[in-house]
């Protein structure tokens, strides 16, 4: 199994008119990847390569410095943005069964004005690619509802205040180290096996490779680096919003080969809903209770640290 290509020229960023017939083709596209393995590439989005390589370009700049420049802008230590700024290799287990996970990020949570930046160019590139991905979501999130018959609007009412206090939507820069394979703990990976617990994710990769999503028959696939593409996922939430319908994936990033000196690199946009929105199942079941976003974000988070 292989994960889909999708060219979405007809609703790409620059196109502000767009045939219903266009949006149903996509949507019919978009709902056999989401129902069938929950991942899905799209080309031609409107968010162009050199975008992506320049939001990754100040990442790594940062991430390359000495420890003792990073400390300072260390995530939690924000008051009102509590999981804006970096987080420290191996300081993360997304499967807490296996030791730290050797990546180092940089968490972008909000546009508010009283946080502290590195530089005032890593902020203005983070927050303008936090922009485009934020623009690149609604629309997917649209054709997503169109693909379940459902009004076009009904999921991004509960996306009105992505990058306001009130909503958890992060870009997620990643940067995995060298890896020294004498030093690797038994079990470790780049990132531990997990799913992510908002609506859809973006994901941007660089040429390095390691990304695996667990199909349905129970085996691991390749993700890689397409040029030119966006990798989207549905979340768990979202999967719980459309009653299983859309299908939120395990996936993991594996180590490199042994000798293999190559860093790797990603950006990762995770949507989520407004925190007091409150979700209820699509399809007018009860499926599962309703909840509100927040508490459902929070409940998962806790869940995660109370098992390291």
């Amino acid at each position: 199994m292989n994960i889909p290509v999708i060219d979405f020229s007809l609703y790409n960023l620059g196109e502000n008119s767009v045939l219903d017939e266009h949006l149903v083709d996509l949507g019919r596209q978009l709902k056999s990847s989401f129902t069938e393995i929950g991942f899905v590439y799209l080309k031609n989005t409107g968010i162009t390569p050199e975008e992506v390589e320049q939001a990754m370009d100040i990442s790594k700049t940062f991430f390359l410095q000495p420890v003792e420049l990073k400390f300072p802008f260390r995530s939690k230590t924000f008051s009102h943005c509590r999981y804006h700024g970096w987080i420290s290799s191996e300081s993360e287990s997304l499967n807490p069964d296996r030791p730290g996970d050797l990546k180092e990020a940089f968490n972008v949570e909000t546009f508010c004005n009283d946080i502290h930046w590195p530089s005032p160019v890593f902020k203005d590139r983070q927050l303008s690619f936090y922009q485009r991905c934020r623009e690149l979501s609604l629309r997917v999130l649209r054709v997503m509802a169109i693909s379940l018959g459902l009004e076009p609007e009904v999921f991004l009412h509960a996306h009105r205040h992505i990058g306001g206090e009130k909503n958890r939507t992060t870009l997620r820069s990643l940067y995995y180290p060298p890896v020294n394979s004498e030093l690797v703990k038994e079990g470790q990976l780049r990132c531990g096996e997990h799913s992510d617990y908002g609506s859809i994710t973006l994901v941007f990769q660089g040429q390095a490779g390691g990304l695996q999503v667990l199909s349905p028959s129970g085996e691991y696939i390749p993700a890689p680096c397409i040029p030119g593409t966006v990798l989207i996922n549905i979340a768990d939430l979202m999967q719980r919003w459309t009653s299983d319908h859309f299908i939120s994936a395990i996936h993991r990033v594996l180590l490199p080969p042994a000798g293999d000196s190559n860093t790797r690199q990603s950006l990762a946009f995770f949507v989520a809903p407004d925190d007091d929105y409150l979700i209820t199942c699509c399809d007018g079941s009860t499926k599962y209770p309703a909840v509100t976003a927040g508490d459902y974000l929070n409940y998962r988070i806790n869940d995660l640290l109370g098992k390291k």
